[in-house]
């Protein structure tokens, strides 16, 4: 009997059938097999769905708590992440407060100066005269960047036209940073000028300083008038900085100062040099300078003469640096000092060249000043072996 079993058919659509073993005689209908859920199980059964479908952060404190935890861990690593990040964007900004053209300037012609006379005086040299020629060095790093800092604190508004990447105008620095700084490299470069170069040479550079003044700051403000600032900047760039650097090299080698055929050569060449650079500076900057009334040799004769003027200066320039290695054999290495000067002149008369075809567009003016300095760090990267 227990292997006998009924087969039931049940239907999806409620009909009846019939058992088809051959045990039973009589066939008796089967009711289909319908199944209803119990209201009371299947309320349960979803409350308890229900409740594991809700997010364990706000059935429990705890875990509130343990999230809150991990969202302020998160933050805390996120501002942990943003503060080197700041530190890295203030010490970019502050480069570029300080003017890396002019920096690089400042720091190869006391480098250069400086070798000449310890090349000449091998035997003088000592390891005590390497200390006072870096103090030496950032006391005239600590005055260039007094003198280009000072200058954009006034030029904020004129530099929001031309040079609106400059790091105050631009909003990267504060004016009161600025002046923080400006007022430190001040102080720091006096100070210590006056405890290690002597009575002389603190003067000279309390000179220079007070002519980098006297060209930004109101009243005087010197750079209104061309021929007061074109002269400004060619006596600190040319004829302080040689004078004073090459002076204090011989004077820290107990060597009396006495002028040399290459550091005359040096300081009048760097000095036209620099007049070249005070007239051509404002060559992209006409838009602003227009538009507050500052006038310029840009201003006045247009970009083009001007580059014309410029080049032409600096091609004579080269042309008597060749013929004093010519007629000065004695005086100079002409195996060096020609061939030098004249790759130069030919590499500006080229970079003059460009900046016409490219029809003095701010950008082309801009390129052709900074090519000039790249020709100004060359000349002292010669001047050691001439």
């Amino acid at each position: 009997m227990a292997s006998s079993l009924l087969t039931m058919a049940v239907t999806a659509n409620g009909t009846q059938s019939y058992d088809t073993s051959p045990f039973g005689k009589r066939r008796m209908p089967i009711k289909p097999l319908s199944f209803r859920p119990s209201p009371v199980l299947s309320e349960a059964s979803f409350s308890l769905f229900r409740r594991f479908q809700t997010p364990l952060s706000s059935s429990s404190p705890h875990l509130r708590e343990a999230n809150s935890s991990q969202a302020m861990a998160k933050e805390r690593s996120v501002g942990e992440e943003a503060k080197p990040q700041e530190i890295w964007d203030f010490g970019g900004a502050l480069w570029t407060f300080l003017r890396p053209h002019t920096f690089y300037g400042t720091l190869l012609a006391s480098c250069s100066l400086a070798a000449r006379v310890w090349i000449e005086n091998p035997n003088l040299m000592q390891w005590s005269i390497i200390t006072r020629a870096l103090w030496g060095l950032a006391e005239l790093l600590c005055g260039n960047s007094y003198i280009v800092g000072i200058n954009q604190i006034y030029d904020v508004d004129i530099d929001k036209v031309n040079k609106p990447y400059l790091p105050i105008a631009a909003g990267k620095i504060t004016r009161k940073q600025a002046w923080f700084l400006t007022t430190s490299f001040l102080v720091v470069g006096v100070l210590s000028a006056t405890l290690n170069s002597g009575p002389f040479l603190s003067s000279l550079y309390c000179f220079a300083l007070l002519l980098g003044t006297l060209y930004t700051v109101p009243p005087f403000r010197l750079k209104k008038y061309p021929i007061a600032a074109f002269l400004c900047i060619a006596s600190v760039r040319g004829f302080l900085v040689n004078f004073g650097v090459y002076y204090a090299s011989r004077s820290v080698l107990g060597l009396p100062f006495e002028w040399s055929s290459p550091v005359a050569f040096i300081t009048t060449f760097v000095t036209l040099f620099g007049l070249v650079i005070a007239l051509t500076k404002d060559l992209s900057d006409i838009e602003g300078d227009r538009k507050y009334k500052i006038t310029t040799f840009a201003t006045k004769l247009g970009v083009r003469r001007l580059a014309f003027l410029g080049s032409g200066i600096l091609l004579l320039n080269y042309v008597a640096a060749i013929l004093a290695a010519i007629f000065m054999p004695q005086a100079f290495r002409r195996s060096i000092l020609i061939p030098t000067h004249a790759i130069m002149a030919m590499s500006l008369i080229l970079q003059t060249r460009e900046l016409d075809q490219a029809k003095y567009t701010k950008e082309a003016a801009s390129n052709y000043y900074m090519f000039l300095w790249k020709l100004f760090y060359a000349e002292y990267l010669v001047f050691p072996f001439i």
